[in-house]
């Protein structure tokens, strides 16, 4: 009788590409299903959901990954290891800093075509030059494109030299580029602008943070016991900080935006808003008894790692909507 041999998985280095693509499509039917394409034509709208969640999921990738080498240990017994580990990053932040630039450019051309009320084929230079720099959610994408072209060239010169960039600037690079196209979105026509501007800014930053981060630590630290015992404490802390910065802003923001509470119920944006905070709620369980499973180093970890990528890019995918529901 021979031994049984477990079904190797998917290699390493391609964990990454496919827990963002799985994320990805996820993203995109929880927003189409919570009815972002609604009002111009299918195409468009259906483009423009699909980059915007795109790149949603990209730059939450690209802030886990930086986050999580900031909170590598780097002592002399994990020194090998963790520099192991950090190339694995550095050339995992170059495939979805490029894959969020092309996606942010894509949305551009999607916007501007649904902005113009003409077909992406026969959009022209003008009409993408004047959506990007006359509207504030033009510039917004414009500046997390640039953030993304950051966050790519920082993340070459790693690949060749690690120790010419601090990874600390890819992670506020990313953070940037997550917010901006938030606070200049729906926010701008809200009663008390800067207050919306900062409570969003502060909504999004924290998911960014407690999503990414644990998927990061799911993905590609769950199997490496010394890192673990280092990184998770750090991480728990900062999930629990996250966590609550994520509820207390989005009650903010929901009740700035309702007219009364009665609107969670007979409103489309109260029921997205119902809906999210019900996905937030059990990724806050699951994300807490992710952590207790790792701590005491029960796996498998891959079927974790999916079920919570799966409703991160689900509660994005909500988010998204959020952004294009009047």
């Amino acid at each position: 009788m021979t031994r049984a041999t477990a079904r190797p998985g998917p290699h390493p280095r391609l964990r990454p590409a496919i827990w963002t693509g799985l994320a990805v499509v996820t993203a995109v039917v929880a927003s189409v299903l919570a009815g972002a394409l609604r009002g111009s034509g299918p195409s468009i709208l259906l483009g423009t959901t699909i980059t915007r969640s795109g790149m949603d999921v990209a730059g939450v990738a690209c802030v886990g990954l930086t986050l999580l080498s900031v909170l590598l240990p780097y002592g002399e017994a994990a020194y090998r290891e963790t520099l192991a580990l950090q190339r694995r990053v550095d050339r995992a932040l170059v495939a979805l800093a490029g894959g969020w630039l092309v996606l942010v450019l894509a949305g551009i051309a999607f916007r501007a075509a649904d902005a113009f009320a003409t077909p992406i084929t026969a959009l022209g230079a003008s009409e993408v030059r004047r959506w990007a720099v006359d509207l504030a959610a033009g510039r917004g994408m414009v500046l997390t494109a640039g953030c993304a072209a950051v966050v790519l060239g920082c993340a070459v010169a790693r690949v060749v030299r690690p120790e010419q960039v601090p990874v600390r600037v890819l992670l506020v690079a990313s953070l940037l580029g997550v917010l901006t196209p938030a606070v200049t979105g729906h926010t701008g026509s809200a009663p008390d602008h800067q207050l919306a501007v900062t409570m969003v800014a502060i909504h999004v930053g924290s998911a960014a943070a407690w999503v990414g981060g644990l998927g990061a630590m799911l993905v590609l630290v769950a199997h490496r016991r010394t890192l673990l015992d280092a990184a998770l404490p750090r991480f728990s802390r900062l999930a629990g900080f996250c966590v609550f910065a994520v509820a207390i802003t989005g009650l903010l923001t929901a009740q700035a935006r309702l007219a009364s509470w009665t609107a969670l119920w007979t409103t489309g944006y109260g029921w997205l808003v119902v809906v999210k905070t019900m996905f937030l709620i059990l990724l806050g369980g699951l994300g807490g008894l992710a952590r207790r499973r790792l701590a005491t180093g029960r796996t498998p970890v891959l079927r974790w790692a999916g079920l919570e990528t799966a409703l991160m890019a689900a509660t994005i995918g909500i988010a998204v909507a959020l952004t294009q529901t009047g």
